[in-house]
């Protein structure tokens, strides 16, 4: 049996969630905390546009520097060479490759400007350039695969393998699929193409961690190692994409998940909340109370009959340890009372205050300082422990992230 990795897309789809958005320095966050869980992979988008490069050259260097453990670096494209190319200077190792598959998107997205033949001869295209620009890996992205026949999606992942690609993404970009219509689409693709598949499903129908979990398991019948796409907290276009957390939770916890269902990346939940919490700050989309995990209710109790039984035994009406998600974040900037604070218009006095409070070693005071200011102008908000932490510890690979205001 194959095994099941996680590729994390807050850094793309998630961040195309109307209404909220991300500054460069949060969508590093969301890699620090990637690493810290433990996840394969995480994805950014249209690497090529000129206000993500230097974002790019700063994750390449924290990479390289440490700051995200195992973490591998990808890039999302239109599987349009010049993209691909534009795109290949950066220094990402792994890609994904996306065009709509679809007959509607056909006839009502590309409006007859291509047809089958030539979306297999664009992404043909498109993963040579990425091969011959480096990738180590490329997977190929069946934009609204969910509406694609599968003979279809047969001939398109083949054609893309024979040119170098490793998986196929199968997207249900509209949220419609339903878990036992994934399972049996999963098992198909991954048993006729040998390769693994990997599962992109929204939220539209509320069924999106459902979808993903039935996606897996259908890869994993067939013998093929699978990819899970995930957003943190859930966040995504429209209704949202599948929640890293809930999708790891049921993957551990579910009943009837098959033993040999093993999820090869290296897991710690013990930073599950902080990173959720960290997000809802963040995104400014406060955690619901009913968030499984780390909702406020997630682990509470009152019906009478179920506080009773919590407190006789937690095993009675919890389904899984609470302590394993780790400790809800206590920042210094949240605390109560008399605060002393550093940030955008702060001096060197209350920068030292609090870094000495919170333990922080500084190497070089002076870049920690200026970076502290400009990445509390970029968020808007004042900084968390975990954010002022990767700031004093990495201070020269992030300050790629403001080229030309920093010497």
């Amino acid at each position: 049996m194959g095994r099941i990795h996680f590729l994390d897309v807050t850094n793309r789809d998630g961040v195309q969630t109307a209404r909220t958005g991300l500054s460069k320095f949060g969508k590093t966050m969301v890699n620090f905390y990637l690493g810290k869980l433990g996840v394969a992979q995480s994805e950014a988008g249209f690497p090529f546009l000129f206000h993500e490069e230097p974002y790019l050259r700063a994750q390449v260097a924290l990479s390289e520097a440490g700051a995200f453990g195992q973490l591998r670096l990808s890039g999302w494209c239109r599987a349009v060479t010049e993209d691909v190319e534009r795109s290949s200077k950066l220094g990402l190792a792994h890609y994904n490759l996306s065009i709509s598959t679809s007959d509607q998107m056909l006839q009502g997205k590309f409006q007859g400007r291509l047809d089958r033949d030539a979306v297999i001869r664009e992404t043909v295209a498109a993963v040579r350039a990425a091969k011959q620009g480096g990738a180590r890996t490329v997977g190929v992205n069946a934009e609204d695969g969910s509406r694609t026949d599968d003979r279809f999606l047969i001939e398109f992942a083949l054609a893309a393998k024979e040119a170098g690609a490793d998986r196929l993404r199968y997207c249900d970009t509209i949220g419609g699929d339903t878990p036992a219509r994934i399972g049996e689409r999963f098992a198909t693709l991954a048993g006729a193409t040998g390769m693994p598949v990997e599962t992109h499903c929204h939220n539209d129908l509320g069924m999106a961690v459902a979808n993903s979990v039935s996606g897996a398991l259908g890869g994993l019948a067939a013998g093929q190692d699978v990819w899970v796409n995930t957003c943190v907290n859930g966040i995504g276009e429209r209704s949202g994409n599948a929640d890293l957390l809930s999708c790891i939770l049921a993957l551990r916890h579910g009943f009837g998940i098959p033993a040999g269902a093993q999820v090869a990346d290296p897991i710690d939940l013990a930073w599950a909340r902080r990173f959720a919490a960290w997000a809802g700050y963040a995104l400014g989309q406060p955690l619901p109370l009913n968030q499984p995990g780390v909702g406020g209710n997630a682990f509470a109790h009152e019906s009478g009959i179920h506080a009773d039984g919590a407190l006789k035994d937690h095993r009675n009406y919890e389904l899984y340890d609470e302590h394993t998600l780790g400790p809800f974040p206590d920042d210094w900037h949240a605390r109560p009372g008399r605060a002393v604070l550093t940030g955008e218009y702060g001096g060197k006095a209350g920068f030292r205050h609090v870094l000495e409070g919170l333990g922080i070693e500084v190497t070089d005071e002076d870049l920690t300082f200026q970076l502290v200011q400009l990445c509390n102008a970029g968020t808007g908000r004042p900084l968390t422990d975990d954010e002022l932490r990767l700031i004093a510890g990495y201070p020269r690979q992030l300050a790629l992230l403001y080229p030309g205001l920093l010497g």
